[in-house]
């Protein structure tokens, strides 16, 4: 058994998506992708163009750094309009900030040296440095999240400073829209157990995208309640804890402490029952029978789900046909899905029928049923 065997996991990111999902699949999981954005050549982007060519003109007294690959792709751009060896003269003057470690590398690389780097890799301490330090009157250039950073720009003002934006990478909504709505509609329908973020503009983008298909604020209850929103770090979550949305977060701001997070965090809300003296664990797709993990089609997960919610009451067949994706008003329906969720299970006397009534967990005698009544 690995950690995430059974459970479905959407994957939004624009890039380092492969490595993302191999990690999620290494450890058992099936990934749902679904890049929520799409970058901008930088080498394309009149608008960093035109902010490079003014800061060399004009030099900042500081330069905040946020990202590696858009540290690197900024003197990459200005070295193919010809500007890299003026822009790099510029930087060794002023006073450069990186945000974390691998930010630290790319400046290095670059031939640079920054002046400090936050041990948290926050740019709330980035900026409780400048604020401490004053900046009325100073001109800061800020590399951009592919949109502004919310309340990092503004705080900057408010203290005085002149704040120059610097583009290094532009955001923008995918070309095919099919894998997000294919995500939006999983998120809804119960068939994802985990959503991922890797940006804040990937988040705000699915939201978005939600609003133009005016399913919002479905996805947003579906977030809230049973689909588990898992962002890379604090500025990844603000657009949905806007929202509302509790979002989980790694201590480290890393895509392997993520998928740990992930490891530890689905197998813990899977809680164990016991049935008819095994051991039945519900997880997304699959359920886990005394540590063998059994695969049951969503037909079956429907009905499972609706007996574990009380386990050991009798659900009779009108209330589990209401739970059936799209059987109808048949009760036949619930016999045939019943019979071929046991068959997967593999273990036929964990569900009891009850003649006349419906259908049963066959909880284990003297088990505290309140322990397991809110599933």
């Amino acid at each position: 058994m690995r950690p995430l065997d059974g459970f479905t996991i959407g994957v939004t990111a624009a890039r380092r998506a492969e490595e993302l999902g191999a990690l999620l699949e290494r450890r058992g999981a099936q990934v749902m992708h679904a890049p929520a954005l799409r970058i901008v050549p930088l080498p394309d982007d009149t608008e960093l163009l035109a902010v490079t060519r003014a800061l060399i003109g004009h030099a900042p007294d500081v330069v905040v750094a946020t990202t590696a690959i858009g540290f690197r792709g900024w003197i990459e751009a200005a070295e193919g309009w010809g500007l890299g060896e003026a822009l790099l003269d510029r930087l060794t003057g002023v006073e450069l900030l990186a945000r974390g470690p691998k930010v630290r590398g790319a400046i290095r690389a670059a031939g640079l040296t920054e002046k400090w780097s936050p041990a948290s890799e926050s740019m709330a301490e980035v900026l409780d440095r400048l604020l401490a330090e004053g900046v009325s009157g100073r001109r800061v250039a800020v590399q951009l999240h592919g949109e502004p950073l919310p309340g990092f720009v503004e705080a900057l003002r408010a203290g005085g400073a002149e704040v120059i934006g610097i583009p290094v990478y532009r955001w923008m909504p995918p070309e095919d829209l099919g894998p997000v709505d294919r995500l939006l509609d999983a998120v809804i329908g119960g068939g994802l157990d985990a959503v991922t973020f890797t940006s804040a503009p990937a988040a705000a983008s699915l939201l978005r995208r939600a609003g133009e298909r005016g399913i919002r604020e479905e996805v947003l209850a579906a977030l809230r309640q049973g689909v588990l929103a898992v962002c890379v770090g604090p500025v990844t979550a603000l657009p949905l804890e806007a929202e509302e949305v509790p979002t989980l977060q790694p201590e480290r701001f890393r895509l392997g402490p993520l998928v740990q997070l992930l490891c530890r965090e689905l197998p813990g809300r899977a809680r164990p029952l016991p049935v008819a003296g095994r051991q039945l664990e519900i997880r997304g797709h699959a359920v886990v029978v005394d540590g063998a993990l059994r695969p049951v089609p969503p037909a079956g997960m429907a009905l499972l789900r609706a007996l574990a919610r009380r386990p050991g009451w009798v659900v009779s067949r009108a209330e589990l046909l209401r739970v059936l994706p799209g059987s109808g008003r048949d009760e036949h329906a619930v016999e045939t899905a019943m019979a071929r969720l046991r068959v997967a299970l593999g273990a036929p006397k964990l569900i009891q029928t009850v003649v006349k009534r419906g259908y049963r967990l066959s909880l284990d005698p003297h088990t505290d049923t309140d322990k397991y009544g809110a599933a």
